[in-house]
């Protein structure tokens, strides 16, 4: 805009559908996470630096990769890593390929804690988020994010590409 052009206000359809997202993003963290720390004592942090590694080949993956696919910083993800790999669930070390990259590498208990708490956060997943739709609007809902996405990441990482999102 170049400070004479009026912003493209969102008419009332788009408002509505704007603050049913926003309510969206801004209450299910917290009922996942609430569902986490009860069943299994995670955050859903935590559950998602678990459960990324069980994709990773080896259940191995750099700690910048892994902070990408988690949306968090390096300073957020390594205090988590730190707190994970205290429990046993996770170790870390220099990458033989990139002594400059940390790996992160799932342990067995880790996995055991991962594979214990998926059953209630997919169960948790599928009441909030699947449940209430039919198959035709989860399919739309797929492409909607696909869109949004890709507007908001035009690059799209490559990471998130390998997973379709």
């Amino acid at each position: 805009m170049d400070g004479t052009d009026e912003p493209r206000w969102l008419d009332e359809d788009e408002q509505a559908a704007w603050t049913a997202l926003v309510s969206v993003l801004l209450t299910l963290p917290g009922a996942l996470d609430a569902q986490l720390q009860a069943d299994a004592g995670l955050t859903f942090y935590e559950y998602l630096v678990l459960s990324g590694l069980t994709y990773a080949p080896e259940e191995t993956m750099r700690l910048s990769d892994l902070a990408l696919i988690t949306n968090g910083s390096q300073s957020r993800l390594s205090q988590v890593a730190t707190k994970l790999e205290s429990r046993g669930w996770l170790v870390r070390h220099r990458d033989p390929d990139d002594g400059r990259s940390t790996l992160a590498v799932l342990t067995p208990a880790g996995r055991e804690k991962v594979d214990q708490a998926s059953s209630g956060h997919v169960e948790t997943v599928r009441r909030l988020i699947f449940d209430p739709l039919t198959a035709a609007q989860v399919r739309q809902m797929r492409e909607i994010n696909r869109r949004m996405r890709a507007a908001i990441d035009p690059n799209g990482s490559a990471l998130f590409r390998a997973h379709g999102v």
